[in-house]
């Protein structure tokens, strides 16, 4: 099953407040990416009065898109960058499951090692929260803090309808934080405890309704050890603000948000970016962004947005295979997932329970999928390709896996490497 925060939030009455005052208060803004200088010359005039006709925007072809999601992925080439700086950029990782994330940074930086983020996440320094979607993510602290709210609406209007926002008809919310919070703040809690807990206050409702809601209306993060490397999934929760001793900040604007996204997987449009994040109505957003951004559009005549100042690689630049975990970012942050996934290819890797298979890439799109199984002190990648695979991709995927072996089954006496029939 899925961590509940995937199907968080919950619409806020009027005069709930999010934060408390703390001792210490630091500003927290979004970062955005740094404007173009004059000498790039990229950045694109505020549309002009002139009633000449705009010439046609350029055509950006579905491997142009793949190469330069692969790009910023660093799914080309291995970035040298630290774990938190990565994270930033990546705007966190998809963490539905412990181990993904360190697969997802292992594919993408050069000599990544399980302790680093273990160290970062027992250090408070990166944290397992609801965010885009109001799925578990791996984000920093900071990017904890600053885009949280600026995500509230999707969380909140996501719960409004659902049924679980439907089953606290009557509730006092306010009281609700308040008794939430403090049974955490007394003792952190995994969700069903700290459901039956609010239920001995509000015995007419649903535990699992109340802790729901709850933690749509306070933001929770996941306490180490639970999400980090080789321990188990029983997830533990503590408010965020009393994890990371800060209190949220009012949200910033969300155009600092969407120029970050584009940033690590432009270019994108306007329900690309809705998709991702959860949010609606950001064509608005865009539109005042337009003078600062470039234009294109895809095959199908789909307007698609970019920072002015980003690589898009050639179609043709050559892509090594990689290994993606679980629920891997790249392969949810678009409307349109076919710059990196195809339509037959989603089918086999998104299972009926919401699970995102772990997969392989070839020449940059999913070819099929991988998995590790663990008996008697073996550890076997089993690869699973969707076609025939070349002599060269099969040696290519053999080289890769033996790394990810070495990387993610190190305690195994004994590892092996399987190719299964073509499913």
């Amino acid at each position: 099953m899925i961590p509940f925060l995937m199907m968080l939030p919950l619409l806020v009455p009027a005069g709930v407040k999010r934060g408390r005052p703390s001792k210490a208060r630091k500003e927290r803004v979004l970062r955005p990416v740094p404007p173009p200088t004059k000498e790039s010359g990229s950045a694109l005039p505020a549309r002009a009065t002139s009633r000449r006709r705009s010439p046609p925007a350029q055509v950006l072809g579905q491997r142009a898109l793949n190469r330069a999601l692969l790009q910023r992925q660093w799914l080309l080439q291995r970035s040298r960058t630290g774990v938190m700086e990565a994270l930033e950029h990546l705007v966190g990782l998809q963490a539905q499951a412990t181990h993904p994330p360190y697969g997802g940074l292992w594919t993408r930086l050069e000599g990544f090692q399980q302790e680093a983020l273990t160290r970062f996440i027992t250090e408070r320094q990166v944290v397992r929260a609801g965010m885009m979607r109001g799925t578990l993510h791996l984000v920093t602290a900071r990017d904890c803090l600053a885009l949280r709210p600026v995500l509230q609406p999707a969380i909140d209007r996501a719960l409004k309808h659902s049924s679980h926002g439907k089953q606290l008809a009557g509730v006092d919310v306010q009281a609700l934080v308040a008794e939430g919070r403090a049974l955490l703040e007394a003792r952190p809690s995994p969700r069903g405890e700290l459901g039956q807990r609010l239920q001995a206050q509000w015995p007419g409702h649903d535990a699992s309704a109340l802790s729901t809601g709850f933690s749509s209306l306070e933001p929770l993060v996941v306490v180490p050890p639970c999400g980090t490397w080789g321990h188990g999934e029983r997830m533990v929760y503590a408010t965020a603000e009393s994890w990371l001793g800060q209190r949220f900040e009012p949200a910033a604007s969300p155009a600092a948000l969407v120029l970050r996204y584009l940033a690590a997987f432009g270019p994108a449009s306007v329900r690309d970016l809705q998709a991702w994040s959860g949010l609606s109505r950001m064509g608005a957003v865009l539109e005042r962004l337009r003078p600062g951004l470039r234009t294109f559009r895809d095959e199908h005549g789909v307007e698609l947005f970019d920072t002015p100042d980003a690589r898009r690689p050639d179609p043709d630049t050559p892509a090594p295979v990689r290994f993606l975990s679980e629920f891997d970012s790249a392969l949810l942050a678009h409307a349109d997932r076919t710059r990196i996934l195809s339509d037959a290819a989603r089918k086999r890797v998104f299972t009926r329970n919401g699970i995102v298979r772990a997969t392989l890439l070839v020449d940059g799109f999913v070819r099929g999928t991988w998995r590790i199984e663990r008996a008697r002190g073996t550890a076997t990648l089993c690869i699973t390709p969707f076609a025939r695979l070349s002599r060269e991709d099969r040696t290519a995927l053999s080289d890769e896996g033996a790394r990810l072996l070495a990387f993610a089954a190190a305690e195994a006496r004994r590892a092996d490497l399987r190719f299964e029939r073509v499913g």
